[in-house]
């Protein structure tokens, strides 16, 4: 039993890898078309329902299987590691803790496309602008961590 999941370990880790990826690039792209969508397609108008199909088709079809296939191939990774590294390693929780705040992320954008939907003038294209820059700060504590694992 133990041999199967070291030889699995490296390539769950590799999945692990390629879908936070796949999660990242979505989640640094859908904010941007939001951002277009609050300010050049009124309600209604063809620009507004093709900004809908793009967005509800890049977090269902991407960001959604990137971000299950995030959690189950690093759980699998971290079942490998064995329970001491959960007990003993401070790197380790601070991550999980940014990656559960990516996941929160993931998910008030998931609310704001159904936002958009229904009124593209609620939020401007100013805020999404600027929320646009947290999934690359979390990004950056969560490589921070894993990669350097300072504590």
């Amino acid at each position: 039993m133990l041999d199967w999941i070291v030889v699995n370990y490296i390539w769950w880790k590799a999945a692990h890898v390629i879908s936070v990826i796949a999660w990242m690039a979505a989640l640094l792209y859908l904010p941007r078309l939001y951002v277009y969508h609050a300010e050049t397609a009124p309600q209604g108008s063809p620009q507004a329902r093709t900004f809908e199909v793009m967005e509800r088709k890049l977090l269902r079809g991407i960001m959604n299987p990137a971000m299950i296939a995030s959690w189950l191939f690093g759980l699998l990774t971290l079942t490998a590691l064995g329970p001491d590294v959960l007990a003993t390693a401070g790197w380790l929780h601070v991550k999980l803790t940014l990656v559960v705040l990516l996941t929160v992320y993931h998910m008030l954008c998931a609310r704001w496309r159904r936002e958009l939907a229904l009124d593209p003038a609620r939020r401007s294209g100013r805020f999404f602008r600027m929320v646009n820059e947290i999934p690359a700060l979390l990004m950056v504590g969560i490589v921070i961590m894993a990669i350097v694992e300072p504590f």
